[in-house]
């Protein structure tokens, strides 16, 4: 989180931030302050109620470059949950697919007085640029280009922490398309913060070069207890929490893989290779799921699958973020 849109900015003493950019400079008590907000808030999601009055007469504008349903549709019912007035806006038919700038847009949206714009964009660093053009309207990342995914990495972070009670000491896997995802760069991070011990099991095409020699992110973070195995079964055995990623057609570059169906020989998390794990680990998907490519049907639908729990935990986590970010002056 930021204040200003500027990187290592971090919070101190619960001090509630302008934007949430990026989950780099959060510390453990931070990421912790955010969990028991949630904790509230899941509460609120259980009880039945559709509206409160939290964010009553605040307006809270989806911005989205790109397709999403799931993040798009939780952070809508976050906000409308919330009592906020909540507005889609698509790139197709709008007015920057007639050659308005980004920053102009955002720019008009400010002076229709909203409170918040989420953001998501396939470009990288999108999100801090609206952050640096606009002085009124806080920002929140949903999604920047290969770099970051905030809330979703939160998300995680949270339904692995309700689960186990903790995250430090955890051996998590993570496997598949490292290289493009946005949601393992923010999960890595924070899992590394929390002291959780992180393996990467991808083909070596797919992981960046940066974590396979342990060292330094384009945003100068430190990975640490991080692991790179290429045989899956190894990368299994004392796993507490396994995460398949889809491979990213979309943001592919040619050559990098052999094809689809050598990778899910390899890499495919199956019934057959869950047995080899502890008996208590659970799987987790951060979706859209490729059922058959990644991961077999039947363990995304066991009941050793928390994939549902995480869509659940992630309308109370952007409840929570929502709520801390607009409602900044009242609480401190």
């Amino acid at each position: 989180m930021t204040h200003d849109g500027s990187k290592g900015d971090q919070l101190k003493n619960n001090l509630i931030p302008k934007h949430l950019l990026d989950i780099d400079s959060f510390n453990s008590q931070e990421f912790k302050s955010v969990f028991d907000s949630a904790d509230q808030m899941l509460k609120i999601l259980r009880s039945g109620n559709k509206k409160t009055d939290i964010l009553r007469g605040k307006t809270i504008i989806l911005l989205f470059y790109e397709p999403s349903t799931r993040t798009r549709v939780s952070f809508e019912q976050a906000g409308k949950i919330l009592g906020a007035d909540v507005l889609n806006i698509v790139s197709k038919g709008s007015s920057t697919e007639k050659g308005e700038s980004l920053q102009n847009t955002a720019l008009t949206l400010q002076a229709m007085n909203a409170d918040l714009i989420i953001i998501r964009h396939p470009h990288s660093g999108a999100p801090w640029s609206l952050a640096k053009a606009l002085k009124e309207t806080n920002i929140i990342n949903a999604g920047d280009g290969t770099h970051a995914h905030p809330t979703q990495a939160l998300l995680d972070l949270y339904t692995i922490n309700s689960h186990f009670g903790h995250i430090e000491n955890l051996n998590v896997t993570i496997i598949g398309d490292i290289l493009h995802s946005r949601v393992a760069r923010s999960n890595i991070i924070g899992l590394s913060i929390m002291g959780a011990k992180v393996t990467i099991c991808a083909p070596s095409t797919l992981v960046p070069s940066s974590i396979r020699k342990n060292s330094k992110e384009l945003s100068h973070f430190p990975f640490k207890n991080i692991t790179v195995q290429s045989d899956l079964s190894k990368a299994l055995l004392n796993a507490d929490v396994i995460m398949p990623l889809r491979i990213q057609s979309e943001r592919q570059n040619l050559g990098l893989l052999t094809s689809i169906r050598e990778y899910s020989s390899q890499f495919g998390l199956s019934n057959k290779l869950l047995k080899i794990t502890n008996t208590n680990s659970i799987v987790m998907h951060p979706g859209p799921m490729n059922e058959g490519i990644e991961i077999d049907s039947n363990v995304a639908h066991s009941n050793r699958s928390f994939i549902l729990k995480q869509v659940e935990n992630g309308v109370a986590i952007r409840m929570a973020i929502l709520s801390k970010i607009i409602n900044a002056e009242k609480e401190t």
